[in-house]
């Protein structure tokens, strides 16, 4: 039987139909060789140091993809971009299956003081806990760097948020400077946080390690340790933060949100990575999160800030998602699924992938 070209399954897709299940991401019919646009799903949760559940979330967001419809006023087309999401790596989901647990009880051990009579078991996992991620970081930087040497967009989807640094190293090599985007509650930056150097917490501490990362604007961030916030002052204007308390001031002021995203986008670089942790929301949009905090922003208001880059003229050279746990409600994977739509289809767009409406307007 002869196969099907790319050309054909556009000509026979119709985006009004139902999601087919037997389809791929969105029930698109493209497989990652075909796509533009690939995701990797990295279900490892290993470090999370509150509620688990992560690691399921690309499985999640994948089902949930099925009930979006495709149609957006302003990209409407983005389906013939060719999107697609490769399988889960078994190997990765098994070892965070098996060291969670692991974890998990070092965790407990630390908590209650480190007692003597545990020593002996717990004390020898910090280091292999940075074995096994650091295996990740070079699984991940090896498979998402051939992505883009054949011409991909690349997604990352986690996962804890410890996932995408090995996107990050390949991102490194091939680009001599950029900056990152980080929609989050926290700010990640703490130094091997409870002994893990690839801690989910410690996840842009590890990012500014890399010297092509020449800035990382924070956004959302409303729960910060005295740590992390000695490491933005002292940063020299590498670190810009924008944290919740600022954006509410902001608004109570009747200041507009487009202004605030101009003030935001002003501290980019021309190359932005996007690092969108779920819990950068308000939770009532990711009650499943890990690490849920009061405050957040709008679905609406993330997306209009994703947009708002790209009419910048900046082009977004990657992104991950991460932090999307299924939780007691199918509600994560459809917030999900659609965020992260948004997201591939506007990165497509800032690559000079896919034509928008309006995608000259600027942002002042």
């Amino acid at each position: 039987m002869s196969q099907i070209s790319l050309a054909q399954k556009i000509a026979n897709f119709d985006p009004n139909a139902l999601g087919d299940a037997a389809g791929g991401l969105f029930g698109l019919p493209f497989t990652p060789e075909e796509a533009q646009v690939v995701v990797v799903p990295v279900p490892w949760e290993v470090t999370v140091s509150y509620r688990a559940g992560t690691a399921q979330g690309p499985a999640a967001i994948r089902e949930a993809s099925l009930q979006v419809d495709l149609y957006d006023p302003e990209l409407p087309e983005a389906w013939k971009l060719g999107l697609a999401m490769e399988e889960e790596d078994e190997a990765i989901a098994q070892a965070s299956r098996e060291l969670r647990p692991v974890a998990a009880g070092y965790i407990g051990w630390l908590e209650a003081g480190q007692p003597a009579a545990g020593a002996a078991k717990h004390g020898p996992v910090p280091a292999r806990m940075t074995a096994e991620g650091q295996k990740l970081l070079q699984w991940l930087k090896a498979k998402t760097g051939a992505l883009l040497d054949a011409g991909k967009a690349v997604a990352v989807l986690g996962g804890d948020h410890s996932t995408p640094l090995g996107y990050l190293h390949a991102l490194a090599e091939r680009h001599s400077e950029f900056g990152i985007l980080q929609i989050d509650a926290h700010c990640d930056l703490r130094p091997a946080y409870e002994g893990f150097q690839y801690s989910h917490a410690s996840i842009m501490y590890n990012a500014l390690e890399l010297p092509q990362v020449k800035k990382l604007v924070q956004v959302g961030i409303r729960d910060m340790c005295q740590q992390e916030a000695d490491l933005v002052e002292h940063s020299v204007g590498r670190v810009a933060l924008f944290g919740q308390r600022f954006m509410s001031e902001e608004k109570f002021a009747k200041k507009s949100w487009k202004k605030v995203c101009g003030k935001i986008i002003a501290q980019l670089p021309q190359k932005v990575y996007i690092s969108f942790d779920i819990d950068g929301l308000d939770p009532k949009l990711c009650p499943g999160t890990g690490t849920p905090v009061p405050g957040g922003l709008e679905y609406e208001e993330a997306t209009y800030l994703l947009r708002q880059i790209v009419r910048s003229g900046r082009t977004i050279i990657g992104l991950d998602l991460n932090e999307v746990a299924p939780g007691d409600t199918e509600w994560n994977g459809i917030v999900g699924a659609r965020l992260l739509y948004q997201l591939c289809n506007w990165m497509a767009v800032s690559q000079g992938r896919l034509a928008a409406k309006g995608v000259e307007s600027s942002t002042d």
